[in-house]
């Protein structure tokens, strides 16, 4: 089997979030798909595999972390529609069929990619108690963000309280069924982004994940609504750092940005 490192959400390499991609004929049993993705030990590794012509999706795809397999995965997604392009396993708009229902990515001829997702829904929360603590800041606003994404998001004070914070990952894992997501509105939107964020999901073995592409369809609604415009543009700033442009169109939220194709080899095992 073909395996590929692809970082999603950057346009030069060892930047955005990395992810493994296999592309296969069929899903093998699920112990192997984990062992896969332990393995490879980034924040997920895609598989797919091409579905019988003429049904509503064109691909299976499926997520696993090192530790479980995920209900959803913007970056990893990112990464397998590069592949098919660049491959040409696949041209133009590809159908996903997936835990979350069919999600569609477009490529773009700049080589930008553009996925559909179900936009989560938000949902005002009482701060937990701890959660101040174990984030290292105070939150001005914190929301449930459903079944799909599975996080907090956390609104605190500024782009400077985002970009410092140094959370007790264990302590937060208490507080969401997958981690917290931390955010601001950007300093100086003139830099190129209008809002910031880092995620922290320790209970599916990822203390910081570098750019999550399901967290921005929780933070698209939440800044557009904050901010009054349908398209905007996130800043991840994880270490290796990457941005995400978003546009909100109701119970969808478009996700877009480049891949770069880093690794290619065979997995022998």
């Amino acid at each position: 089997m073909r395996i590929r490192i692809v970082d999603a959400f950057t346009d030069r390499p060892f930047a955005g979030n990395p992810a493994g991609v296999l592309l296969l004929d069929a899903f093998p049993d699920d112990d192997r798909l984990q062992r896969v993705a332990l393995e490879v030990n980034h924040a997920e590794t895609a598989f797919a595999h091409p579905l019988p012509a003429g049904g509503e999706a064109d691909w299976a795809l499926r997520w696993f972390t090192p530790a479980t397999e995920v209900a959803m995965c913007g970056h990893a997604t990112l990464a397998t529609a590069h592949v098919l392009r660049t491959t040409g396993a696949h041209e133009g708009p590809v159908r996903f069929a997936t835990r979350s229902g069919v999600l569609v990515a477009t490529p773009h001829e700049d080589g930008s990619v553009t996925l559909d997702f179900p936009t989560a829904p938000l949902t005002p929360v009482e701060t937990p108690a701890g959660v101040a603590e174990a984030l290292g800041a105070a939150p001005l606003t914190v929301l449930d963000t459903g079944p799909n994404i599975g996080d907090l998001l956390v609104e605190v004070a500024d782009e400077g309280t985002v970009r410092a914070l140094t959370p007790d990952h264990k302590a937060l894992g208490a507080h969401s069924e997958r981690g917290v997501i931390a955010t601001a509105r950007a300093d100086d939107p003139a830099q190129g982004y209008d809002f910031v964020s880092r995620c922290f999901f320790p209970n599916v073995g990822i203390d910081e994940d570098p750019v999550t592409g399901s967290a921005h369809t929780a933070l698209a609604p939440f800044w557009s609504g904050r901010l009054g415009r349908p398209a905007l543009t996130g800043l991840q700033a994880s270490p290796r750092s990457g941005l995400v442009r978003t546009e909100l169109r109701g119970e969808r939220t478009l996700l877009s940005g480049s891949a770069v194709t880093v690794i290619e080899g065979e997995l022998l095992a």
